[in-house]
């Protein structure tokens, strides 16, 4: 992204890396980190297939992230870069909503209501809402955010998120070469419950000895 969580992060002195497959998104991020004074190393790549020829005690993915993913192999080939970029001591965070049939299930014709804000070019107040249709087959929500900023003509953009229920992800997690420690509902490090309106999953790489198997490293 455009390192709202990264840079945060960095100026607690923490040494950080950021990544994205988004040119235009990092060049957000780089001018960001330097207008507060902060270095971080950025890079241009694709979260399924990246060697970056070094190890990390923690990589994340932030703010549902994994939803960009929309099928198995994608998952299979990012949660593999993973496990080679991981110090054998490491820590995997993954951070995605818990999905809510509710709110899949509306009508796609209705809007409901995002956010509003004051426009920070001086236009007025930016009105977002959004619709949605769920593809329970290849559970990918398509959303589309419409943008109305004053009185001015009213544009839209489409998010596309692949859902990842409870059981599916640590599922996912488990076969591909992971062991859930814990797993929070929220920020607050509440446990996971069917309310919960997170999954924060903590986990670590297993080793070939704790598996049976190879697991590539």
């Amino acid at each position: 992204g455009t390192g709202r969580i990264a840079i945060p992060i960095a100026e607690q002195g923490v040494q950080v890396t950021g990544l994205d497959i988004s040119e235009s998104m990092l060049d957000h991020a780089r001018r960001k980190a330097a207008e507060k004074g902060v270095s971080i190393d950025w890079v241009g790549a694709d979260c399924r297939d990246f060697k970056l020829d070094r190890r990390f005690s923690l990589i994340f993915l932030a703010y549902n992230s994994l939803g960009h993913l929309h099928d198995l192999e994608s998952v299979a080939a990012c949660l593999l870069c993973v496990r080679r970029h991981l110090r054998k001591d490491g820590r995997f965070i993954v951070d995605f909503f818990n999905p809510r049939l509710d709110i899949l299930t509306r009508d796609p014709s209705a809007r409901s209501p995002v956010a509003e804000y004051p426009d920070p070019d001086g236009r007025g107040t930016v009105v977002v809402t959004e619709s949605n249709t769920y593809e329970a087959d290849t559970q990918i929500n398509r959303i589309r955010w419409h943008y109305r900023v004053g009185e001015e003509r009213e544009y839209s953009e489409e998010l596309n998120l692949r859902m990842f229920y409870p059981q599916e992800l640590d599922a996912l997690l488990h076969y591909n070469g992971f062991t859930i420690e814990a797993k929070f509902g929220d920020f607050d490090e509440s446990a996971f419950a069917s309310a919960s309106p997170k999954q924060i999953v903590v986990c670590r790489a297993v080793s070939s000895d704790e598996s049976g198997d190879t697991v590539s490293q």
